[in-house]
């Protein structure tokens, strides 16, 4: 009997606390599935299962099991797959996040040149400006930008994203132009609501990062609707630089203190330290990683 589908069905017997789970999972009837646990069990002269009529659950030694024999089988799961690869194209679905105005604008034209490339891959997109839960929304990367705050997922860097603080000419006209960064403590801002301190704006200042206080009426958890309201004349805005390009070229929008940006945030794919990445995902990461128009605002 292959010890791999001895793994495999503890494994899955483990996670899904059911043997009849586990049997349709591997396409084997439920008392295959336990003649495989009850071989492993005797093979390593432990009890891997507490069973039950009605219940599954893991001894203390299965549960150390489990964590050592699922990188395995991950292992063995990903060289099968670049194996079959390099002979067939890429298949199946990606699971990505991204923020609504960033996967609009950038994402968007970055995956359709890697669809192209792969017509059987399928791509499931959610565009959210909340940041999604990696693991229990089943995702299998996110793009975000800003502060990784999260450390128990993986980060692989796409680019980087400056901050631009800007105004309209509309606005600098009604309440005055700014004359250093300082000066925003009597200004009109928008506040971004995804920020830990919205209310603190940084600035290089001489050479060191210096926090400037801000307030304003508005707080806004959607870049794209802070440089549209920007545009309008509302306040001023600080915002990631794809949201107000066109603005700024167009002149509906005017950057202020550019001598003053401070480092730009990272464009980054997150995605889970435990699970196995497999190779279209890993594909896409390449590509993402790869593209120069998907962050042409920072150097990469």
């Amino acid at each position: 009997m292959d010890k791999i589908d001895r793994m495999r069905a503890f494994a899955l017997v483990a996670k899904n606390a059911s043997f009849t789970v586990a049997a349709q999972r591997m396409g084997r009837s439920a008392r295959l599935v336990s003649k495989y646990v009850a071989d492993l069990e005797n093979a390593l002269g432990v009890q891997l299962l507490n069973r039950t009529t009605r219940s599954v659950s893991l001894t203390d030694v299965g549960a150390t099991y489990l964590t050592l024999c699922e990188p395995l089988l991950d292992g063995f799961d990903e060289l099968e797959d670049r194996v079959r690869n390099e002979q067939t194209s890429l298949r199946g679905v990606i699971h990505i996040s991204a923020p609504t105005g960033f996967g609009a604008l950038r994402l968007i034209p970055s995956l359709a040149k890697f669809a192209e490339k792969h017509p059987n891959v399928e791509l499931d997109l959610k565009f959210s400006d909340r940041r999604a839960s990696i693991v229990e929304e089943g995702l299998d990367l996110a793009v975000r930008i800003g502060p990784m705050r999260d450390s128990s997922l993986k980060v692989r860097q796409l680019g980087r994203m400056p901050l631009v603080v800007c105004a309209s000419p509309a606005y600098l006209e009604r309440a005055g132009c700014p004359s250093h960064p300082r000066a925003l403590a009597s200004h009109e801002c928008i506040l971004d609501g995804n920020m830990t301190e919205p209310t603190v704006w940084r600035f290089s200042i001489s050479g060191h990062e210096e926090a400037v206080n801000v307030n304003g009426r508005f707080r806004m958890n959607a870049p794209a609707a802070s440089a549209r309201l920007a545009a309008q004349g509302a306040a001023i805005a600080r915002c990631p630089a794809y949201t107000v390009a066109d603005a700024l070229n167009s002149g509906d929008l005017v950057e202020l203190f550019p001598e003053n940006r401070v480092s730009p945030y990272v464009v980054a794919a997150l995605f889970p330290q435990n699970r196995r990445i497999t190779t279209r995902v890993r594909a896409l990461l390449d590509h993402l990683a790869g593209d120069p128009a998907l962050c042409p605002d920072g150097k990469r």
